[in-house]
């Protein structure tokens, strides 16, 4: 029996890397909802502001989601896709405070720093199973994610 999978990777090492990208598969699903529900319930002086830039959030979210679906499938595993497997694997609470812009981007920065870590340890995983696959996708996504922090950031500095 063969330890390579279609694509040329070992394949325990591709069990790994696909049952953790099904754990941040289920963190961002749970952000992508909380993201969203910010953007319809967003009230106060900065709703013009915050309900563009939660759209422009969310949307980025939902390509992230079929990606990371998809990278999942390709290393021969099947993603998660029931939102009671979201919700238990997902370290990313649900949101309680929608409507409230300021705790709505403090939620959006812890989001981002669990998505981070989880993110940079797929990496460590990727680069241990040569799957540059994985890897450029990850490397890409904390690279701009990082900017996204610095801002959100900059926007709760007073």
């Amino acid at each position: 029996m063969s330890t390579i999978n279609s694509i040329g990777l070992d394949i325990e090492k591709s069990n790994a890397l696909a049952e953790q990208l099904n754990l941040l598969l289920a963190n961002y699903s749970i952000f992508y909802q909380n993201t969203r529900g910010a953007h319809w319930n967003i009230k106060g002086e900065k709703f013009f502001e915050l309900h563009l830039k939660f759209e422009e959030l969310y949307t980025d979210l939902q390509l992230k989601i079929d990606e990371v679906a998809e990278r999942i499938l390709t290393l021969g595993h099947a993603p998660i896709h029931r939102f009671s497997d979201y919700r238990r694997l997902s370290s990313i609470p649900e949101s309680e405070h929608v409507a409230d812009g300021m705790l709505s981007v403090q939620d959006i920065l812890n989001s981002f720093q669990n998505i981070i870590a989880l993110q940079r340890h797929i990496l460590e995983l990727s680069a241990d199973a040569g799957d540059e696959g994985s890897n450029a996708l990850m490397s890409d996504y904390i690279r701009s994610q990082e900017k996204l922090v610095w801002m959100y950031s900059s926007f709760l500095t007073r």
